[in-house]
């Protein structure tokens, strides 16, 4: 029986989407049986970040709703073979899923999948209730931003209301340079506020937007931090001890000097 895991952030626009696409490929690639779930009804994205959005026929309104099998409207990755998309519906009413409805989709889907990846809708909306319905574990994730901070605070209430205790945190779009120079809020300011276990940070990376306008996870680029970043997180979704990686850019020339002398 496969694990549900929700993907949640009060604020839009924080890279929930992204993270819900890296982590799914990411765990694809080391062999696991994976389908996420865009339930982010009428703003789907999910499918254009994975290169699928050509390939929809049905979606998760069609499944619920009885008009096609749930096989049907499943949607195979050409490049994992174990990654599958149920796309969300595009123009339909964001509370067409009921929490009933979402309950006994991700029981059918964990039968079949090691693991079931929500990308939930932004914001604390009959729709995030909906979505997070079925799943066991939910992750959060944020951006170093006072706003955003604050939403996912809100969130983090409304998850333990819901029984869904102990959520992760996956922090995303950390500048170490802002934050050296007290611009950016710090990992140790986010964990403070939010006092949850933090999953994982992503650093700021232009190569994520490049990959994702390509459809393309940046996890499976062997060559970036950030791929690397969505890595570790992957494997300690697994349970593996795996470090934080080190933030600070590599390009500097301080930082070439202490690569050469040993110290980094």
């Amino acid at each position: 029986m496969g694990e549900v895991i929700v993907v949640t952030s009060g604020k839009g626009g924080v890279g929930k989407t992204t993270t819900t696409a890296n982590l799914g490929a990411g765990l694809a690639s080391m062999g696991y049986k994976v389908v996420m779930v865009d339930a982010d009804i009428g703003l789907r994205n999910l499918d254009v970040v994975l290169g699928l959005e050509n390939r929809i026929v049905y979606d998760i309104v069609d499944v619920t709703g009885g008009h096609c099998r749930l096989r049907q409207a499943l949607i195979k990755d050409k490049r994992l073979e174990g990654l599958h998309l149920l796309p969300a519906a595009q123009t339909k009413d964001k509370t067409a899923v009921s929490p009933e409805q979402m309950r006994d989709l991700c029981g059918e889907l964990k039968k079949e999948f090691d693991y079931v990846i929500i990308d939930c809708p932004a914001g604390i909306e009959q729709g995030f209730r909906n979505a997070i319905a079925g799943a066991e574990k939910a992750i959060v994730v944020t951006t170093p931003e006072v706003s955003a901070v604050r939403d996912a605070d809100r969130i983090i209430g409304l998850l333990e209301a819901a029984e869904l205790r102990e959520p992760k945190l996956i922090i995303n779009r950390i500048r170490p340079k802002m934050v050296r120079q007290g611009d950016m809020m710090s990992i140790d300011d986010i964990i403070d506020i939010l006092a949850v276990e933090l999953l994982g940070v992503i650093p700021e990376d232009e190569m994520i937007v490049i990959t994702t306008n390509r459809g393309e996870p940046v996890v499976l680029d062997q060559n970036s931090r950030s791929g690397q970043a969505y890595r570790n997180i992957t494997r300690r979704i697994l349970g593996e001890e795996v470090p934080m990686m080190n933030l600070e850019e590599e390009g500097g020339f301080f930082n070439r000097i202490k690569k050469i002398i040993g110290l980094k």
